[in-house]
């Protein structure tokens, strides 16, 4: 790998897209990062850091943004598919078509996307880490979450599958990075959420844990350290 690594971040702005910027450039590593709304990471991370508008959930979005970095930067040697959605707590026989729809676009085809457009740079380079974020939710259930519970097996198996596609000459894991006091979760825990870690101290621990994979970590189910 090269000397100045590359990371990208989809869901950059907040959360643990957020934090993990900031433990990346504590590390010394160059991000590339996207988000609905990037505008603020521009300005607390300039050069050579760059923040891009991507939805993940629209395909020439997708494209554009993978195209911009990998012409400003290369293929990332890790590449972390951060960027989700959860469902308000419901069971599924009252939730719209429409918002169950964006859930599966969002954490799914959005992860589909950017594998797409990131794989065959990151192949022809021969090196390289995908990370695809899934939960504990996408090896365990819980009611009124039902479609992101399935967002996040799909995560797992997609990941398994893709894995075996490079022949580890990419690497491709899912991670449950464990639970951790984002807006995400408090959409759903509601005060509750305030029992477990914040991002940043999240990050501190799960940085380094993913600076350190390589080609080794292909196919593996993991989890963040805690």
């Amino acid at each position: 790998m090269s000397e100045n690594r590359i990371v990208c971040i989809t869901g950059c702005s907040r959360g643990l897209g957020r934090a993990m910027v900031e433990g990346f450039v504590k590390l010394g590593w160059t991000v590339a990062g996207c988000a609905r709304h990037p505008e603020a990471m521009a300005e607390d991370c300039p050069a050579p850091h760059s923040f891009h508008r991507c939805d993940v959930a629209v395909e020439d979005e997708v494209a554009a943004f993978a195209a911009t970095v990998l012409k400003k930067h290369g293929p990332p040697d890790l590449l972390l598919n951060n960027a989700a959605m959860i469902n308000p707590n419901q069971p599924l026989w009252e939730m719209s078509a429409q918002d169950i729809a964006s859930i599966l676009d969002v954490n799914v085809k959005g992860t589909i996307a950017m594998m797409r457009h990131f794989l065959p740079g990151m192949l022809k380079r021969g090196g390289g880490v995908i990370v695809n974020f899934s939960s504990g939710w996408g090896r365990g259930t819980s009611p009124e979450v039902a479609p992101y519970c399935a967002t996040k097996w799909a995560i797992e198996g997609l990941s398994q599958a893709v894995a075996q596609e490079t022949e580890g000459k990419v690497a491709v894991a899912a991670m449950n990075p464990g639970i951790i006091d984002t807006d995400m979760l408090r959409s759903t825990f509601g005060g509750g959420a305030g029992h477990y870690p914040d991002a940043q101290r999240w990050a501190k621990k799960a940085v380094p844990f993913l600076a350190g994979l390589g080609l080794r970590d292909n196919g593996r189910a993991l989890t963040a350290p805690g």
